[in-house]
């Protein structure tokens, strides 16, 4: 009798959560055009191209440094002592180095602003995602923007949703 008692249990229970899963409802976005239509990005954008910019002069600073020492060089290397060329070579081979560490340190701190920039806006989006998915009853969203997925089960396209949301045409 025990027996029968649970083998019905675990009937039950795999009837409930087959019942529970087949009431889930799943939707897809894709994400990143979501963040690519969303106006704030355009404002990013051109804050990174700004900030970018704003290193790359002083960068220039550096390599025309550089040039100047290697053709003033090349120029008189000739007339100068064997202790001077070295000299000279050590000033041009630490002109390179200090290109190359600038060059390193500038894409650290692009990296950093982008980060800074685009954090709001990757927020206000999943947030905006979330809130559609709440208010339709979505229990989940796949992005469809990673392409990871191979195959994926039916469900409902929510950017329309999402855009209205974030008052996006």
């Amino acid at each position: 009798m025990k027996k029968y008692v649970s083998v019905a249990l675990v009937a039950l229970s795999g009837l409930f959560s087959a019942t529970a899963m087949a009431q889930s409802k799943i939707g897809y976005i894709n994400a990143q055009q979501v963040v690519e239509s969303m106006p704030d990005t355009k404002t990013a954008q051109a804050t990174l191209q700004a900030f970018a910019e704003s290193l790359d002069k002083d960068g220039k600073s550096l390599v025309d440094e550089y040039q100047a020492q290697a053709q003033a060089f090349q120029d008189s290397s000739a007339k100068w002592s064997q202790a001077i060329q070295q000299t000279k070579a050590a000033q041009i081979q630490s002109a390179q180095k200090r290109i190359e560490d600038y060059r390193q340190s500038a894409e650290q701190k692009i990296d950093a602003k982008k980060s800074e920039v685009l954090k709001p806006i990757y927020d206000k989006a999943r947030k905006a995602i979330e809130d559609v998915a709440k208010e339709k009853g979505y229990a989940y969203v796949i992005d469809s923007s990673s392409g990871i997925l191979l195959t994926m089960p039916p469900g409902d396209d929510l950017m329309k949703d999402v855009k209205v949301k974030l008052g996006i045409k």
